[in-house]
């Protein structure tokens, strides 16, 4: 299972804000009281040195207080845009070449599809559904991981893949052929066709292979509601919907709506050759 980032913001932003606010209720006041404790016990023999440097240890704050203070805006400012306004996240998979690559930074739209709690994932506010031929993050059914494919089918879609060719509600989804091309399937390089395709008034590219046939035994699907089919661009090398069903609507995370940043695997450097919109 991944790192949640977002339980851990959560945590950090509530450990320094409960440290800030037991220091502004009750830490401070007992410093007050010693302060005026100790400044009652002088005598007229301390100098006046003396007693300055006494009043500002008994005033200075814990250091724990001060990282807390510094450090709650921030973590708070940071939490609310990932969980409400963009989310970055990295491709770590090639199922969406050629629409992502592997090492694509991407940003994500948490406000697309409504607002939800961070960590419970509740809708606090609903904002707008999936469409078909958007690029969606989520959570798959079958394990607790980020995952990143493109809307095929909506609650109620017949979906059907077979030899190839995608068929949403009985319809054959139309695609153009762009260009021949060497796709890398488990570390070989195989022959394959880039196609344009359009689904849903989005126009994309999405490559198969020539030489690997129709993973699996069915072809055929129902999405049920509050469900949403999803398939990656890379048709021959994607693990999803096809393998393991349609994504309930409470584990969606937001809709991909740019790569800003590429990192090549390895000792690269970021570059920006990549930066466009996610079409």
């Amino acid at each position: 299972m991944d790192i949640d980032f977002a339980l851990v913001l959560v945590i950090l932003v509530a450990v320094c804000g409960g440290i800030w606010l037991l220091d502004s209720l009750l830490l401070r006041k007992i410093r007050i009281k010693n302060q005026e404790q100790q400044q009652s016990r002088h005598t007229r023999a301390k100098t006046d040195e003396g007693k300055s440097r006494q009043l500002e240890e008994l005033e200075k704050e814990p250091i724990i207080v001060e990282y807390a203070k510094s450090f709650f805006p921030v973590l708070l400012i940071v939490l609310v845009l990932r969980s409400f306004v963009l989310e970055p996240f990295q491709i770590p998979t090639g199922s969406m070449i050629p629409t992502l690559a592997v090492g694509d930074f991407i940003l994500v739209n948490k406000y697309a599809y409504g607002l939800r709690l961070p960590v419970l994932g509740t809708k606090i506010m609903h904002v707008d559904e999936p469409k078909r031929g958007e690029v969606m993050v989520f959570i798959p059914p079958h394990v607790d991981q980020y995952y990143i494919k493109r809307v095929i089918g909506l609650p109620g879609d017949r979906i059907r893949y077979e030899d190839k060719v995608l068929y949403i509600n009985g319809e054959e989804v139309h695609r153009e052929y762009a260009e021949s091309i060497e796709i890398s399937l488990e570390n070989l390089s195989i022959p394959g066709t880039k196609f344009r395709e359009e689904i849903g008034g989005i126009v994309h590219d999405m490559q198969l292979s020539d030489m690997v046939q129709n993973r699996g035994l069915r072809t055929s699907w129902i999405v049920p509601e509050d469900h949403y089919f999803m398939m990656g661009d890379n048709r021959d090398n994607s693990l999803d919907s096809r393998s393991w069903g349609p994504v309930h609507e409470s584990k969606i995370v937001g809709k991909a709506v740019a790569i800003w940043l590429h990192k090549d695997p390895g000792l690269n450097l970021p570059n920006f050759s990549r930066n466009q919109l996610i079409k």
